[in-house]
């Protein structure tokens, strides 16, 4: 009972059994209620049949009474006594006496009163013997007035087909295990031929843990169904999965080859300045480790941001941002015209947006020939900040590549000048944890132009 196949199979085999038995026990009962029904017409029409006759006068004796009693048993009562009785009937019950003697009466007389056949009928159920056969009777008793003004009553029975009804019983009886044997089977197989790519998606789920190789695949089923698009789904997990796991690596390695220059650096300018302090190369120690120290803030915002660090709700003027930001950046070596047109408020972590801004001044500073301009304008539902050079640009084939971390396109810059490769890709992590974009475009004097879009609030 552990498989989904079992619990299926019982599952639909107790609601087969619960549906065939309600729909037999409906069927049974509409079944009883036609042959009732059917029953009770046929002894109303053999009870007026014998009443029409006592209305006109034919004595009880020599009533016509069916000759099939078995049939349709006749039982005529007057006064309390059996006047005629249906021929071969041994024992009645259920008609107006359980008497089986028939009392002689004289004959019907004519006279002022006028005979008739009452419109009403009642019905009863009882039981009559005939030849030793017991069987059950739906009676019709239709009251009749004869010639002379004598009351009688006439009970016509109509056999209810008792053993129809036990018959179709005995039969859904006899079918229905069979029927729920070929419903589990059906089931079991069904869901056995369903399950079967789920099964061999477990089966390789657990080879990739087993083995590690996250570039393994679980097979897709040719179908368009539920299983089929669980298989694309755990294919796509896995490669997300595969490239996260492939970047993370990368990442460290990329850190580590980054932190060792600028430590073993560091160690070689401190171990000559203890061995021979008149060689100290203190300024170049200096701005080894404030290049260690960006480099290591620079990590440990990825590896925050990576993890899932949400920003904060702020609301955050982004031209106002811009101006302060700017006005404090007193050394860099290109100046910065700002092109900022009226509020441009965003939500988000103000911490976080103005190391997008420095990152891109930093990059637009490295690149520039004679000027850095930055534009802040709201466009439609965003608001963009836009930071654009008049350098050599960015090849459109690599306008994506500059976004990966650790990505120098100019492999001829030294490392302390052309930073550790981090700037631009934290700068769009950062866009993305706002719900924004970042692309590198040309700007209008040919350099690059990195647009910034953020919702608006």
């Amino acid at each position: 009972m552990r498989s989904v196949r079992a619990r299926t199979s019982l599952g639909a085999t107790l609601v087969v059994a619960l549906a065939l038995a309600v729909a037999g026990v409906a069927l049974l009962a509409v079944l009883r209620g036609s042959l009732a029904s059917q029953a009770e017409l046929q002894a109303n029409v053999t009870a007026r049949s014998v009443a029409v006759q006592v209305a006109a006068g034919t004595p009880f004796g020599e009533l016509d009474l069916p000759d099939e009693a078995e049939e349709h048993p006749v039982q005529v009562v007057s006064d309390g006594r059996v006047v005629a009785l249906g021929e071969g009937i041994e024992a009645i019950e259920g008609a107006g006496s359980r008497s089986v003697q028939v009392v002689p009466v004289g004959p019907v007389e004519e006279g002022d009163a006028g005979g008739g056949v009452s419109e009403d009928v009642r019905y009863s159920t009882g039981e009559v013997t005939v030849e030793g056969e017991r069987e059950a009777y739906r009676f019709a008793a239709v009251e009749v007035k004869a010639g002379d003004g004598r009351e009688a009553t006439v009970y016509a029975g109509s056999a209810v087909q008792a053993a129809a009804v036990s018959g179709v019983r005995t039969a859904m009886l006899a079918a229905l295990p069979a029927l729920l044997v070929v419903v589990a089977g059906t089931t079991w197989l069904v869901t056995r031929r369903a399950l079967a790519p789920v099964e061999g998606i477990r089966r390789e789920m657990a080879a990739v843990t087993a083995s590690a190789d996250l570039s393994r695949r679980v097979p897709e089923p040719g179908t368009h169904d539920e299983v089929a698009r669980l298989a694309r789904t755990t294919n796509e997990t896995l490669a997300a999965l595969e490239a996260s796991v492939e970047r993370q690596r990368r990442f460290v390695a990329d850190a580590s080859h980054e932190l060792r220059s600028p430590i073993a650096s560091l160690r070689t300018q401190l171990e000559v300045g203890a061995a021979h302090p008149a060689l100290l190369d203190l300024p170049g120690a200096v701005e080894d480790t404030v290049r260690l120290q960006g480099l290591a803030a620079d990590l440990l915002l990825l590896a925050r941001l990576d993890a899932g660090e949400r920003p904060g709700q702020a609301r955050v003027d982004l031209a106002a941002l811009v101006r302060a930001e700017v006005a404090q950046r007193s050394g860099d070596r290109a100046p910065v015209r700002v092109a900022a047109e009226g509020a441009a408020e965003v939500s988000g972590s103000r911490a976080q947006l103005v190391r997008v801004l420095g990152n891109l001044l930093d990059n637009a500073q490295r690149h520039a020939e004679g000027e850095v301009v930055v534009e802040v304008r709201r466009d439609g539902g965003e608001v963009l900040l836009a930071v654009a050079d008049d350098g050599a640009g960015v090849p459109e084939a690599e306008r994506e590549r500059i976004f990966e971390r650790f990505v120098r396109l100019d492999d001829a810059r030294s490392r302390d000048e052309g930073g550790a490769g981090l700037g631009l890709a934290i700068a769009r992590d950062v866009a993305a944890r706002h719900g924004g974009t970042l692309r590198a475009a040309r700007s209008p004097s040919g350099g690059a132009r990195f647009e910034l879009r953020l919702p608006a609030v």
